[in-house]
């Protein structure tokens, strides 16, 4: 006789994993697309596409991406030499004074970032540093990313410290250990794995941002420069442009550049799945 709850357990099965199919088939076609069509071009290209600047519109030469790769590279340095401490230091003000009005402003504010349209930030930046200035500027596209990036790393490092079991807290007070020495050497000791993963994935959301750093970085992209009040650019921002033109050899170029983003987000992706493994409380 057939038994109902088993053909039931097998058809719920069975649309899991159909479901589960699905969720990530589009991931794996972005990734196949993407490795399909860049890898040629890196190949190519050579060492040549990781420092070479872009070449001009519809020649017959492929180019490189390497003033946008290292403009991509100290928009996200310094965005995070700003936003990571700010991000820290808010996150832990709202755990350890939870029923503090500010810290509750705190918690309000990052949530509220998190929906904000990132196109609206660079238009802030745009107004507030840009114009004053009179020019475009890495440091007006640090600001902006740094402000992406805050609401996403406070969140984490805020989860990251409230998972903390309150017995270790108590044990260190028990010992002797002023509030600062609990907090720097139990709370964020035991929570740091949490903590890194939260600032890499701040680090992976800024990396791939672009709305942010159209009104505010310039698109510098035929020398390298690494004065901040220089004009500067991202490889997103590059994509964003170049997929837009009706010239075949930048359409190549962006296609490479995909992958080498995407080859960034993937190593920032497994790093962080790592540490959260690894976090044991």
């Amino acid at each position: 006789m057939v038994d109902l709850r088993d053909i039931k357990e097998r058809a719920f099965m069975f649309v899991a994993i159909i479901s589960g199919l699905i969720a990530i088939l589009p991931i794996v076609h972005i990734i196949l697309s993407v490795l399909e069509r860049g890898l040629p071009v890196i190949l190519a290209s050579g060492f040549g596409f990781l420092t070479d600047p872009p070449p001009p519109p519809g020649s017959g030469s492929i180019g490189g991406i390497g003033p946008s790769l290292v403009g991509t590279f100290m928009l996200t340095l310094m965005s995070s030499l700003i936003g990571v401490p700010l991000s820290f230091a808010s996150a832990l003000f709202a755990v350890e004074f939870p029923e503090n009005p500010i810290a509750r402003g705190v918690r309000s504010l990052s949530k509220a970032l998190l929906q904000i349209p990132s196109v609206l930030v660079g238009m802030l930046m745009y107004t507030l540093v840009v114009v004053p200035m009179g020019r475009f500027s890495m440091l007006a596209g640090s600001l902006a990313l740094a402000v992406m990036m805050i609401p996403y790393v406070t969140t984490y490092v805020e989860e990251a410290l409230e998972n903390v079991p309150k017995t270790y807290r108590e044990a260190g007070y028990a010992l002797g250990f002023k509030r600062t020495q609990v907090v720097f050497k139990i709370s964020v000791g035991i929570a740091k794995r949490g903590i890194m993963t939260g600032i890499l994935i701040g680090l992976a959301k800024v990396t791939g941002e672009t709305a942010p750093l159209i009104f505010t970085v310039g698109k510098q992209r035929q020398s390298i420069s690494l004065n901040p009040l220089d004009y500067s650019d991202s490889v997103s921002l590059l994509i964003f442009d170049f997929v837009q033109t009706p010239y075949r050899n930048w359409h190549s170029l962006a296609w490479g550049a995909a992958l080498v983003l995407t080859l960034v987000f993937l190593t920032i992706f497994l790093i962080s799945r790592s540490l959260a493994k690894r976090v044991v409380l």
